[in-house]
């Protein structure tokens, strides 16, 4: 299998936080670098259909506010790019860390709903259930995954996936290291660039 190194085919340099740019348009020139890797006006178009930007990204731990989805994916997308830059991480293909970053919690697109009388509240009536495989299963509609993107975006929750997943995740690791650093951008993110933030 080919390896390849990341870089960016955008002029633009994302950085973590880049002074001067919403959420959505950093989000959006990522989602341009895709080019030539799937329809990125059809990807547009799926996410806003899905709620992937009106998404709260918890109902109360991280960003559980309007978009918190959307910035929780652009600074896991960007922690993985950090990441794999500082660790000259390989990849099967060099977008790679853009798609698992953006789309590795597309399935809280609809597992939240506006609670009652504030914030929100776990949405019982959503056609597909779980984390890992239903952002997978969403993610498939938006372009074609690799093998390594699949496992990468299925563990990402890294150990705190179900007791019963853990062989499999340790398996995964040991076949596409990359499922340890993707679940190291999340935790990065959540935990430390988005720490205070609502």
């Amino acid at each position: 299998m080919r390896k390849e190194n990341f870089t960016m085919k955008s002029k633009s340099k994302i950085k973590w936080t880049e002074k001067g740019k919403t959420s959505f348009e950093e989000t959006e020139t990522l989602i341009d670098d895709l080019e030539g890797v799937c329809d990125i006006l059809d990807v547009k178009s799926k996410l806003v259909e899905m709620g992937f930007l009106e998404a709260p990204a918890s109902t109360c731990h991280h960003l559980a506010i309007a978009g918190g989805l959307m910035k929780h994916s652009l600074n896991v997308a960007n922690a993985l790019i950090d990441l794999t830059k500082k660790m000259n991480l390989n990849w099967s293909r060099s977008e790679s860390p853009i798609i698992i970053g953006l789309f590795h919690d597309l399935c809280k697109c609809d597992c939240y709903k506006k609670a009652y009388i504030a914030g929100y509240e776990w949405n019982d009536e959503t056609l597909f259930k779980g984390h890992g495989t239903k952002s997978v299963m969403l993610a498939s509609t938006l372009l074609q995954l690799t093998e390594e993107e699949v496992a990468c975006i299925t563990y990402h929750m890294g150990a705190f996936t179900d007791k019963n997943e853990w062989t499999d995740y340790s398996r995964a690791i040991r076949k596409y290291p990359n499922v340890l650093y993707t679940h190291t951008a999340d935790m990065i993110a959540t935990h430390i660039m988005e720490k205070g933030e609502q």
